[in-house]
């Protein structure tokens, strides 16, 4: 009950201590991390952190494991994980990138395998670049910062996404390589869990029952929920209905279909039914978000 009342680490609270490059509360660049005030008490992530150490030495924990950081280095920290014991040298430094959820999730509707980049990042919280790779990942932090920073072009947030998203892929390939090495296999639960999410991206469209997926898996679902929340954090359902929700976002807000045909699309069996789902898991109406 204890970890339910930590505080949580979000973009606006960052945005308190360090006014950097952002929009609205969706991305915020850190040009040096060493000049946040961290603080002296464990803090629930309410956001998806990365960071790129250039400089000195930190010590950290998270989920209560510790961990070092060194040059070259790639932090992540994800939503709901806990991060607490920070220790930075004295000359330390770092830059990074704090993206809310909701606008991560944005960026990635359509990247594949995105089930590598989760595994890696929740059971890989620091892993190390080559100074190539450290040098591409440092360009993109300034010319994203750049883009972000230019206030008066017309599509700042969407050039921002798209720029992000090259990123991503191109920290997915590294960890894309890293997950399929012949020395690197993984844990059966980890397969469980890149399987589901694997048949979720083909399927979320028509299938929204745990049953189904678990029987194109030959588990039962019991089995399959025990071990998607005990890699993920989070049940099968919750899985799904993320999928669901983008993509509805992304049909009400960048196309003309009405909502019964994204109703049907979705494979709702009405439209009044539609309505309570998303409203339920976005707290607007269909035609509300539309407007928003």
């Amino acid at each position: 009950m204890e970890s339910k009342r930590l505080e949580e680490i979000t973009i606006p609270s960052v945005k308190k201590l360090y006014q950097g490059s952002h929009i609205e509360d969706d991305i915020l660049l850190v040009d040096d991390l060493a000049n946040i005030p961290f603080p002296n008490e464990p803090r629930r992530m309410h956001c998806l952190f990365m960071a790129l150490c250039t400089k000195g030495v930190a010590h950290y924990t998270i989920d209560t494991v510790a961990h070092t950081v060194q040059v070259n280095d790639v932090i992540i920290v994800s939503e709901g994980q806990v991060a607490n014991n920070y220790v930075l040298s004295d000359d330390f430094k770092a830059i990074a990138i704090v993206l809310s959820y909701e606008f991560f999730y944005e960026i990635v509707a359509n990247i594949r395998e995105l089930s590598y980049l989760y595994l890696f990042a929740r059971n890989h919280p620091v892993f190390h670049l080559r100074q190539d790779e450290a040098q591409t990942l440092h360009n993109y932090f300034n010319i994203i910062k750049r883009k972000v920073e230019n206030k008066e072009h017309q599509f700042r947030r969407e050039t921002t996404k798209s720029m992000l998203t090259t990123m991503i892929y191109d920290i997915s390939n590294v960890i894309y390589h890293l997950q399929t090495s012949p020395n690197n296999r993984q844990p059966r639960a980890n397969e469980i869990f890149s399987d589901f999410i694997k048949l979720v991206e083909q399927h979320y469209r028509k299938e929204r029952r745990v049953s189904w997926y678990s029987n194109q898996m030959y588990i039962t679902p019991k089995y399959l929920s025990e071990v998607i929340k005990q890699v993920s954090h989070r049940t099968p359902n919750e899985w799904i209905d993320q999928y669901v929700v983008l993509e509805i976002r992304v049909l009400l807000k960048n196309t003309m279909k009405s909502i019964r045909e994204i109703a049907e699309e979705m494979n709702f069996n009405n439209q009044s039914f539609f309505g309570k789902y998303f409203k339920e898991h976005v707290g607007l109406s269909p035609t509300e978000y539309r407007k928003s």
